[in-house]
């Protein structure tokens, strides 16, 4: 139970990695505050992942809005007493296509979202952590910041930044016993991916192992990570299994990248 006794916020809690990492949480002892902007989501994965609440809570936050941000950290003093962790998982992914192509207002979108939106919700996050002793934030990056593949260059480079962003973090909030660390996956078999391979399989003719095998086949462990599994990397980095690491990315990817 690397987790027991503390309570994690989790952001971009949907059907995805977001709910993984809520979900990991939950089984390594944790309480869990879940923060979405959809409040049927929200309500629908604490029912799934907890179903008597008395572990989880919710709150509809758009870490964008420092209010929304302030009153989920409120919600998770008043609950469980304190805020041990952050799996900041909330990003804005859709900014397709290359120089000639791509869209200005995406580009921006993605560094308000996923760079200025993380600040905003770790800023009081970290204000309560200090007030407790210290914590752990969790980022989630992309391996497209170091290997490009799909024409998601907005995306990648926004990610890009919040790694530089938190080396400063780690630099600031270390003497008040904050670690920040990130983890990166590339691939994860998830809804979304696993619709992509089924649409692809379908407008191909072929088998949805086929179109799997063509992006996993040269993988060292010739398969593709799951989102549960990057959460559980998550889980360990906000536990105390973690407490001398901070400032450090680990790549969860079926070793498709060494780095």
């Amino acid at each position: 139970m690397l987790l027991e006794g503390k309570t994690v916020v989790v952001t971009g809690v949907g059907g995805g990695l977001g709910r993984e990492c809520a979900a990991s949480a939950l089984r390594d002892g944790a309480s869990v505050v879940m923060g979405a902007r959809t409040a049927a989501t929200l309500e629908s994965t604490a029912g799934e992942l907890d179903p008597t609440g008395e572990r989880v809570a919710t709150h509809v936050t758009d870490i964008t809005d420092a209010d929304s941000c302030a009153s989920l950290v409120e919600l998770a003093k008043a609950r469980f007493g304190s805020v041990d962790a952050l799996i900041q998982v909330a990003a804005y992914e859709n900014v397709w296509g290359g120089l000639y192509d791509l869209s200005f207002d995406s580009w921006r979108k993605a560094f308000e979202t996923n760079v200025l939106g993380a600040l905003t919700v770790i800023r009081p996050v970290a204000a309560a952590m200090k007030e407790g002793g210290g914590g752990s934030l969790v980022l989630i990056g992309s391996q497209s910041m170091f290997q490009p593949a799909l024409p998601q260059g907005g995306y990648a480079a926004s990610k890009a930044a919040l790694l530089s962003a938190m080396y400063y973090l780690v630099d600031e909030l270390g003497p008040d016993n904050i670690r920040c660390n990130m983890v990166i996956p590339s691939w994860m078999w998830g809804p979304n991916v696993e619709m992509y391979v089924n649409g692809t399989a379908a407008s191909q003719g072929r088998s949805p192992d086929d179109v799997l095998d063509d992006i996993v086949g040269t993988f060292p462990l010739r398969r593709m990570t799951e989102d549960g599994e990057v959460a559980d990397v998550a889980a360990f980095f906000a536990s105390d299994r973690a407490k001398a690491v901070t400032g450090q990315y680990l790549l969860v990817n079926s070793g498709e990248l060494s780095r």
